[in-house]
Protein backbone atom coordinates (compact mmCIF):
# COMPACT_ATOMS: atom_id res chain seq x y z
CA UNK A 1 0.00 0.00 0.00
CA UNK A 2 1.34 3.07 -0.77
CA UNK A 3 2.26 5.23 2.03
CA UNK A 4 0.03 8.61 2.08
CA UNK A 5 2.02 11.70 3.21
CA UNK A 6 1.62 15.34 2.68
CA UNK A 7 4.18 15.78 -0.15
CA UNK A 8 2.48 12.71 -2.31
CA UNK A 9 -0.46 14.43 -1.95
CA UNK A 10 0.59 17.44 -3.19
CA UNK A 11 2.56 16.02 -6.17
CA UNK A 12 -0.70 13.93 -6.88
CA UNK A 13 -3.03 17.42 -7.01
CA UNK A 14 -4.46 19.10 -9.65
CA UNK A 15 -2.32 22.39 -11.46
CA UNK A 16 -5.21 24.26 -9.88
CA UNK A 17 -4.73 22.84 -6.12
CA UNK A 18 -1.19 22.79 -6.51
CA UNK A 19 -1.35 26.59 -7.03
CA UNK A 20 -3.34 27.00 -4.09
CA UNK A 21 -0.95 25.17 -1.77
CA UNK A 22 2.31 27.04 -2.85
CA UNK A 23 0.23 30.53 -2.41
CA UNK A 24 -0.71 29.68 0.92
CA UNK A 25 2.72 27.99 1.49
CA UNK A 26 4.41 31.25 0.73
CA UNK A 27 1.87 33.12 3.09
CA UNK A 28 2.33 31.27 5.68
CA UNK A 29 6.37 31.70 5.23
CA UNK A 30 6.24 35.43 4.95
CA UNK A 31 3.98 35.71 7.75
CA UNK A 32 6.26 34.03 10.00
CA UNK A 33 8.97 36.10 8.72
CA UNK A 34 6.34 39.07 10.02
CA UNK A 35 5.77 37.49 13.08
CA UNK A 36 9.24 37.36 14.23
CA UNK A 37 10.48 40.58 13.32
CA UNK A 38 7.19 42.45 15.19
CA UNK A 39 7.68 40.27 18.20
CA UNK A 40 11.21 41.37 18.35
CA UNK A 41 10.79 45.20 17.59
CA UNK A 42 7.25 44.99 20.34
CA UNK A 43 9.89 43.02 22.61
CA UNK A 44 12.56 45.77 22.44
CA UNK A 45 10.13 49.26 22.49
CA UNK A 46 9.19 47.63 25.69
CA UNK A 47 12.05 46.53 27.71
CA UNK A 48 13.36 50.07 26.49
CA UNK A 49 10.51 52.04 27.44
CA UNK A 50 10.10 50.52 30.82
CA UNK A 51 13.95 51.22 31.84
CA UNK A 52 13.38 54.84 29.97
CA UNK A 53 10.56 55.27 32.57
CA UNK A 54 11.87 53.89 35.52
CA UNK A 55 15.01 56.37 35.15
CA UNK A 56 12.57 59.14 34.37
CA UNK A 57 10.12 58.70 37.31
CA UNK A 58 12.86 58.35 40.05
CA UNK A 59 13.72 62.02 39.84
CA UNK A 60 16.62 62.00 37.29
CA UNK A 61 17.15 65.32 35.95
CA UNK A 62 16.10 65.82 32.44
CA UNK A 63 18.75 67.41 30.93
CA UNK A 64 21.13 64.57 32.02
CA UNK A 65 17.88 61.96 30.54
CA UNK A 66 17.93 63.82 27.39
CA UNK A 67 21.55 63.55 27.17
CA UNK A 68 21.47 60.05 28.23
CA UNK A 69 18.95 58.81 24.82
CA UNK A 70 20.99 61.65 21.94
CA UNK A 71 22.93 59.78 20.90
CA UNK A 72 20.59 56.77 19.72
CA UNK A 73 19.38 56.33 16.48
CA UNK A 74 16.40 55.06 16.58
CA UNK A 75 13.67 55.99 19.49
CA UNK A 76 9.69 54.96 19.76
CA UNK A 77 7.22 55.33 22.60
CA UNK A 78 7.61 57.90 25.47
CA UNK A 79 11.55 57.73 24.79
CA UNK A 80 10.70 59.68 21.26
CA UNK A 81 8.32 61.93 22.67
CA UNK A 82 10.61 62.84 25.64
CA UNK A 83 13.22 63.51 22.97
CA UNK A 84 11.41 65.48 20.45
CA UNK A 85 9.45 67.46 22.76
CA UNK A 86 12.55 68.35 25.42
CA UNK A 87 14.17 69.56 21.76
CA UNK A 88 11.24 71.57 20.89
CA UNK A 89 11.46 73.24 24.14
CA UNK A 90 14.99 74.02 24.26
CA UNK A 91 14.47 75.69 21.61
CA UNK A 92 11.93 78.29 22.85
CA UNK A 93 13.20 78.44 26.33
CA UNK A 94 15.99 81.03 25.00
CA UNK A 95 13.22 83.23 24.50
CA UNK A 96 13.01 86.68 26.62
CA UNK A 97 9.39 85.74 27.12
CA UNK A 98 7.73 82.51 26.44
CA UNK A 99 3.60 82.80 26.54
CA UNK A 100 1.60 80.10 26.70
CA UNK A 101 0.82 79.92 22.76
CA UNK A 102 4.34 79.22 22.17
CA UNK A 103 3.91 75.71 24.20
CA UNK A 104 1.56 74.30 21.20
CA UNK A 105 4.71 73.90 18.99
CA UNK A 106 5.47 71.40 21.88
CA UNK A 107 1.94 70.08 21.85
CA UNK A 108 2.42 69.68 18.01
CA UNK A 109 5.93 68.08 18.25
CA UNK A 110 4.55 65.31 21.09
CA UNK A 111 1.53 64.59 18.41
CA UNK A 112 3.84 64.20 15.48
CA UNK A 113 5.97 61.87 17.37
CA UNK A 114 3.02 59.68 18.52
CA UNK A 115 1.68 59.54 15.43
CA UNK A 116 4.91 58.40 13.88
CA UNK A 117 5.12 55.84 16.28
CA UNK A 118 2.07 54.46 16.11
CA UNK A 119 2.30 54.23 11.92
CA UNK A 120 5.44 52.30 12.41
CA UNK A 121 3.59 49.95 15.39
CA UNK A 122 1.86 48.87 13.03
CA UNK A 123 3.76 48.16 9.89
CA UNK A 124 2.73 44.96 8.71
CA UNK A 125 -0.04 44.18 10.85
CA UNK A 126 -2.23 44.50 7.93
CA UNK A 127 -0.66 41.96 5.63
CA UNK A 128 -1.09 39.77 8.80
CA UNK A 129 -4.91 40.26 9.05
CA UNK A 130 -4.93 39.52 5.11
CA UNK A 131 -3.36 36.44 5.62
CA UNK A 132 -5.55 35.13 8.70
CA UNK A 133 -8.97 36.99 6.45
CA UNK A 134 -8.30 35.44 3.31
CA UNK A 135 -6.25 32.02 3.55
CA UNK A 136 -9.11 29.64 4.64
CA UNK A 137 -10.78 31.10 1.78
CA UNK A 138 -8.00 30.53 -0.60
CA UNK A 139 -8.11 27.11 0.80
CA UNK A 140 -12.02 26.44 0.66
CA UNK A 141 -11.15 27.22 -2.84
CA UNK A 142 -8.38 24.83 -3.62
CA UNK A 143 -10.83 22.12 -1.70
CA UNK A 144 -13.89 22.68 -3.96
CA UNK A 145 -12.15 22.79 -7.11
CA UNK A 146 -10.25 19.19 -5.83
CA UNK A 147 -13.73 17.89 -4.63
CA UNK A 148 -15.41 19.13 -8.20
CA UNK A 149 -12.35 17.52 -10.35
CA UNK A 150 -12.84 14.43 -8.70
CA UNK A 151 -16.52 14.04 -8.89
CA UNK A 152 -15.83 14.74 -12.48
CA UNK A 153 -13.73 12.01 -12.82
CA UNK A 154 -16.30 9.19 -11.55
CA UNK A 155 -17.70 9.29 -15.35
CA UNK A 156 -15.10 8.36 -16.62
CA UNK A 157 -14.87 5.43 -13.92
CA UNK A 158 -17.01 1.68 -14.54
CA UNK A 159 -18.06 1.63 -11.00
CA UNK A 160 -18.32 4.49 -8.88
CA UNK A 161 -16.85 3.58 -4.76
CA UNK A 162 -15.53 5.53 -2.11
CA UNK A 163 -12.01 4.37 -3.56
CA UNK A 164 -12.42 6.07 -6.65
CA UNK A 165 -12.87 9.78 -5.17
CA UNK A 166 -10.70 9.32 -2.00
CA UNK A 167 -7.42 10.38 -2.90
CA UNK A 168 -8.40 13.57 -5.07
CA UNK A 169 -10.44 14.70 -1.85
CA UNK A 170 -7.95 13.90 0.49
CA UNK A 171 -5.64 15.93 -1.81
CA UNK A 172 -8.22 18.90 -1.71
CA UNK A 173 -8.56 18.60 2.01
CA UNK A 174 -4.71 19.39 2.05
CA UNK A 175 -5.66 22.77 0.60
CA UNK A 176 -7.96 23.37 3.63
CA UNK A 177 -5.42 22.02 5.95
CA UNK A 178 -2.85 24.51 4.42
CA UNK A 179 -5.37 27.63 4.53
CA UNK A 180 -5.61 27.47 8.62
CA UNK A 181 -2.28 26.19 8.95
CA UNK A 182 -1.54 30.05 7.22
CA UNK A 183 -4.61 32.04 9.07
CA UNK A 184 -4.44 30.98 12.68
CA UNK A 185 -0.65 32.06 13.31
CA UNK A 186 -1.57 35.08 11.34
CA UNK A 187 -4.72 35.85 13.16
CA UNK A 188 -3.35 35.15 17.00
CA UNK A 189 -0.12 37.41 16.54
CA UNK A 190 -2.24 40.30 14.29
CA UNK A 191 -4.69 40.27 17.90
CA UNK A 192 -1.58 39.88 20.17
CA UNK A 193 0.46 42.33 18.16
CA UNK A 194 -2.39 45.26 17.38
CA UNK A 195 -3.08 45.10 21.70
CA UNK A 196 0.59 45.80 22.30
CA UNK A 197 0.60 48.86 19.68
CA UNK A 198 -2.73 50.08 21.61
CA UNK A 199 -1.26 50.06 25.50
CA UNK A 200 2.17 51.34 24.14
CA UNK A 201 0.28 54.22 22.68
CA UNK A 202 -2.17 54.50 25.43
CA UNK A 203 1.11 54.97 27.91
CA UNK A 204 2.45 57.48 25.49
CA UNK A 205 -0.46 59.46 25.33
CA UNK A 206 -0.41 59.20 29.69
CA UNK A 207 3.45 59.86 29.35
CA UNK A 208 2.84 63.18 27.33
CA UNK A 209 0.51 64.70 29.54
CA UNK A 210 2.52 64.53 32.26
CA UNK A 211 5.59 66.08 29.77
CA UNK A 212 3.10 68.99 29.08
CA UNK A 213 2.60 69.77 32.68
CA UNK A 214 6.25 69.40 33.39
CA UNK A 215 7.14 72.17 30.57
CA UNK A 216 3.84 74.01 31.59
CA UNK A 217 5.62 74.58 35.04
CA UNK A 218 8.34 75.22 33.89
CA UNK A 219 7.95 77.57 31.75
CA UNK A 220 5.91 80.07 33.78
CA UNK A 221 8.05 78.87 36.91
CA UNK A 222 10.68 80.94 35.47
CA UNK A 223 8.43 83.83 34.74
Amino acid sequence: MEEISVLNLFLQAGIVVKVVMILLFVASILSWIVIVERYKFFRKVKNENNTFLKKFWSGKDLSILHKEIQDKEVLYGSMSLFKNSFDEFHQIESQAEIVEVDLESINRSMRVSIASDEEEMNKHLPFLANVGSVSPYVGLLGTVWGIMTSFQGLSDATQATINAVAPGISEALIATGMGLFAAIPAVVAFNKFTAESETISQNTLIFAEEMASIFYKKTFKKQ
